[in-house]
């Protein structure tokens, strides 16, 4: 039996973000296993569109064979006419998190993404989320019955891991969109807390995302003084990522909310300890042993927790030692288009 699929993706499968790498590592590694993958490009400019873009969209989902399972990324899906579509596709839904849940939106345009979701899952025949921490969110606040959601986490890569030699200076690495959710704003303030210790930071992230995000952050670090000790790398290679982790003695990042938090997981796959917000899905990645959480928006106690981690090398070091060790307990990218198999399958 052919094992086939489609994947309807909005824009560029290429996007360096989160969601992006998910969707393209898991079609990546299906079509590895042996499924045949249709990608449908629905459009740019997802969730924020006009009817006219959502009707493209569905038209080219629609164009679809209807025995063939569709996999709509919830960027999409969540603003899309699904009951149009669900009487003629077994459509699954795959939700990163939900969008009402995106940082710097207004109440009204929250309540709209949020309403229109939750009417969206309510035909699809199965729902993926990407963390337990987001399948009991879509149970209780999107109206999913659990017995329609499967989680299916991000991958990791297994790279090899070296013990850094550190220097005086603690390098400080921080990877995600520069957009409000990441809460660059709140690292800013607490580092300038801290700027009596030896740091450097950079930030690997697309600047594209949100206009008035780097721009705040350009401005203030230069009214600060700060531009010789943070750098914004912008969107990188895997290879130069790689390389930043390889450098990295700290990750952190203190996001408003995560899905799940690939970057963590990722940081800790290199033996990179983190810290971030004790949030959403974040403490569901980051095992105690490798990390230190914080409130969210509490920039007091990030520049608390960084102090001792920079002023105590053993407590580094410690939490270094525990992301090497749980680095190993995190699923591969295989491991996850395995599970992500499962579902078509059923579907198919």
């Amino acid at each position: 039996m052919v094992r086939a699929a489609a994947f309807a993706v909005p824009g560029d499968l290429a996007t360096p973000t989160g969601g992006y790498t998910y969707d393209r590592r898991i079609i990546g590694e299906l079509g590895v296993a042996g499924w045949q993958i249709q990608v449908v490009d629905l459009g740019e400019g997802f969730p924020h569109v006009d009817t006219a873009a959502r009707g493209r969209a569905i038209e080219r989902i629609a164009a679809l064979p209807g025995e063939l399972p569709v996999v709509v990324d919830g960027l999409a899906f969540g603003v899309l006419d699904a009951p149009a579509l669900a009487h003629s596709h077994w459509l699954i839904a795959l939700v990163h998190h939900p969008l009402a849940l995106e940082s710097g939106l207004s109440e009204e345009q929250a309540a709209a993404l949020r309403a229109s979701e939750r009417a969206a899952l309510a035909s699809t025949r199965h729902v993926i989320a990407s963390s337990p921490s987001t399948a009991r969110l879509l149970v209780a606040d999107y109206a999913v019955a659990a017995d329609r959601i499967s989680i299916v986490p991000p991958g990791t890569d297994r790279v090899p891991i070296t013990p850094r030699m550190r220097g005086s200076t603690v390098e400080l690495l921080a990877v995600g969109s520069v957009v409000p959710r990441k809460g660059y704003d709140i690292l800013l303030a607490a580092l300038t807390k801290i700027r009596d210790l030896s740091w450097r930071l950079v930030v690997a992230g697309d600047r594209t995302r949100d206009a008035a995000t780097p721009r705040m952050l350009d401005a203030r670090i230069l009214r600060l003084g700060l531009e010789e000790r943070i750098t914004f790398a912008g969107a990188v290679t895997a290879q130069a990522l790689h390389q930043l982790y390889a450098n990295a003695d700290l990750f952190v990042l203190p996001s408003r909310f995560e899905g799940y938090g690939m970057a963590y997981a990722e940081a800790i796959a290199h033996g990179v300890p983190v810290v971030g917000t004790r949030v959403s899905a974040i403490p569901e990645t980051v095992p105690p042993g490798a990390g230190v959480l914080v409130p969210p928006e509490d920039a007091d106690a990030l520049a608390a927790a960084l102090r001792d981690l920079i002023e105590e090398p053993a407590r580094l070091a410690e939490l270094a030692g525990g992301a090497r060790a749980a680095a190993p307990t995190f699923p591969t990218w295989p491991d996850s288009a395995a599970l992500f198999a499962r579902v078509l399958e059923r579907a198919a």
